[in-house]
Formats: C-alpha cells, structure tokens, sequence
C-alpha cells in the first residue's frame, strides 16, 4: 500500500462539481492499493498517518501530529500510484488491485483512521475527482507499506 500524503491547511474533493469532502488543517492522503497488500499494511499506514509528527510546534519544529493539532484526512483512492513507467512511455497499472480487493482495503484504511480519532472525509472510488490542496510548508511524503513488509 502506498499513500502520498500532504500537510494542507485545506482541501476539497469535488465529484461533477459537487463538493464531496472538505477540511480545513489536516493531511490530503492519496491511497494506492496494490494487489499484493492485505489489512496489516493498512494497518501499518494508517497508524502512521496517524502518529507522525509533521505538524509545526511554537518553535516551527515539525513536532505534532495530526491528532495534536486536531487535523482531519481527506483520503482519495489513487491507483495511478501503483504506475510501472519503466518501460516504453506509457505507464501500465498491472500492480494495482482490483477494485474487488481494492475497495475494502480503501475502506479498511479509512475505518482504521477512525479507530484512531481521526475525522474522515473522502473522495469515491473510482471516480473522476478534482482535488484542490493548499499544501503547507509544502511537505509531502511518501509512505509505503513494503518498508515494514517487504514482499
């Protein structure tokens, strides 16, 4: 599972121009799902997502969490995450789950997150969404579950 995760101060995901899901200060997750990933890599990501300490303290040093500082996720469901571009100039998405797999793992993630007290909001699987981000800092990363289990 790979997420790439940004510090916002906000973002929307918008469905036909409709708002689907909005925060203020939190962390715009994008979720790959890869056809090898089971629930500890969710897991494994959401207590992550959770618990690192990229927010700024009194001191701008990246020391709080997403709970310290009350954030809320907005999490969009990405396969193209899963690109293998290696070859030729069109990327292929062999290794990403089916949306069989893939959409209980996305929603086994989210359930996670609120598990841990974290707010939810979320894009829809599978659709064509427009998400707007204002990125802060900006910080971005790149969490990926074969860090903890390498397949």
């Amino acid at each position: 599972m790979i997420a790439v995760i940004q510090r916002v101060s906000q973002g929307e995901v918008r469905i036909q121009g409709i708002s689907r899901g909005k925060i203020g200060v939190g962390l715009v997750v994008f979720l790959g799902v890869s056809d090898d990933d089971e629930s500890r890599d969710a897991d494994w990501l959401a207590e992550k997502v959770a618990d690192l300490r990229i927010f700024e303290d009194d001191r701008q040093k990246m020391n709080l969490s997403l709970h310290d500082v009350g954030g809320k996720a907005l999490v969009i469901s990405q396969f193209t995450l899963l690109a293998d571009y290696r070859r030729g100039r069109r990327p292929g998405f062999t290794k990403a789950a089916k949306p069989e797999k893939a959409i209980p793992l996305y929603e086994y993630f989210m359930d996670q997150l609120w598990r841990k007290d974290i707010q939810i909001e979320s894009g829809e699987f599978g659709a064509d969404m427009q998400v707007q981000i204002i990125n802060e800092g900006p910080v971005t990363l790149v969490l990926d579950s074969t860090v903890k289990y390498p397949r």
